[in-house]
C-alpha cells in the first residue's frame, strides 16, 4: 500500500531524529501535523503530534511538549487507546521529570504503571520501572530505587533486550555510588560494560566506564579513574556530545592531582 503525505513526512522525520538532526525533523513533522489536521485523520494526527512531542521534549521545550502531550492523551482516550495513553503518560512523567519535579513526574508514572500492567505491555514497563527507579533515587530513596531497577532488569532479560539491561546495571551502579558503596558500584558497572561491549555499543560503553572512573576516584584508584576519563572524552569528541568540556575538565584536575601525588 503507497504511503499518504503524512505517513512519509513523518517517516522522513524519523529518519533525521534518530541522526541527530533535530530541526530537519521538526519540519517534516510540522508539516505532517499542517496535513493531519486538515484531513482529520485522528489516528495519524496521534502519531504525528506524538513525533512532535518528542521533539519538542529532546529540544528542551518542555512546555511546548507538554501541550502538545495533552492532546495527545484527549485522542487517545477518544479513541479507547488504552496501551497509548500509558504511554503518553510515561512521556508526560519524563518530562517533568527532566524538570527535576519529581513528585508531579512520579504521579504520571504511577498512573501509567496502573493501565501497562492492566495492557501487559512489558516492553513499555521495563522501562516505566527505570524511570520509577530514576525518580525514587533523586529524592533519596536508595532502597525503593533499586527494587524499580531490579524489576526494570528482570523485565528486559525476559525480552531479550540487551540494551536495556545494561542501562539498569549502569543506573544500579550509579544508585550505589550515590549511597557510598563503591564496590557494589564497580561491580554494576563491570556488568553494564560488558554487556554494552558485547553489543559493540560505544555510547553505552562510555556510559559505564563514566560511572566507574566515578568510583575509582572516590576509592582513591585515581590513575584508573584517569584512564577511564581519557577514554569518555575521547567518545565525547566523537559523538559531539554534551558533557565534552565538563568531562575534560575532571580529567585535567584528576591529572593535576596525579602530579601532585608524584612530587610528593
Amino acid at each position: 500500500m503507497r504511503e499518504n503525505a503524512s505517513a512519509q513526512l513523518n517517516r522522513l522525520g524519523n529518519e533525521h531524529f534518530s541522526r541527530g538532526h533535530y530541526t530537519e525533523a521538526y519540519e517534516c513533522y510540522a508539516k505532517a501535523l499542517e496535513h493531519d489536521r486538515k484531513t482529520g485523520d485522528q489516528r495519524a494526527l496521534v502519531a504525528t503530534l506524538g513525533n512532535v512531542a518528542n521533539i519538542c521534549a529532546v529540544s528542551g521545550r518542555r512546555e511546548a511538549a507538554q501541550q502538545y502531550y495533552e492532546e495527545v492523551l484527549e485522542l487517545q482516550k477518544l479513541l479507547g487507546d488504552e496501551r497509548g495513553i500509558g504511554t503518553t503518560l510515561a512521556n508526560l512523567g519524563n518530562l517533568r521529570a527532566d524538570g527535576a519535579q519529581y513528585e508531579r513526574a512520579r504521579a504520571y508514572y504511577l498512573e501509567a504503571l496502573d493501565i501497562l500492567n492492566r495492557t501487559h505491555d512489558e516492553a513499555a514497563l521495563s522501562v516505566l520501572f527505570s524511570d520509577l527507579g530514576f525518580v525514587a533515587r533523586e529524592t533519596g530513596q536508595y532502597d525503593e530505587a533499586m527494587r524499580y531497577y531490579e524489576q526494570s532488569l528482570a523485565l528486559m532479560k525476559r525480552l531479550g533486550n540487551e540494551g536495556g539491561m545494561a542501562d539498569a546495571w549502569r543506573m544500579m551502579a550509579r544508585t550505589h555510588l550515590m549511597q557510598q558503596r563503591y564496590e557494589d558500584a564497580v561491580a554494576c558497572c563491570r556488568t553494564s560494560q560488558a554487556i554494552a561491549e558485547r553489543m559493540r555499543d560505544e555510547l553505552r560503553t562510555g556510559g559505564a566506564r563514566y560511572v566507574m572512573a566515578g568510583c575509582c576516584e572516590q576509592l582513591g584508584r585515581l590513575q584508573e579513574a584517569a584512564d577511564l576519563l581519557e577514554l569518555v572524552v575521547g567518545m565525547d569528541r566523537k559523538y559531539n556530545l554534551p558533557k565534552l568540556q565538563e568531562n575534560i575538565g575532571r580529567l585535567e584536575a584528576l591529572r593535576a592531582r596525579l602530579a601532585e601525588g608524584a612530587r610528593a
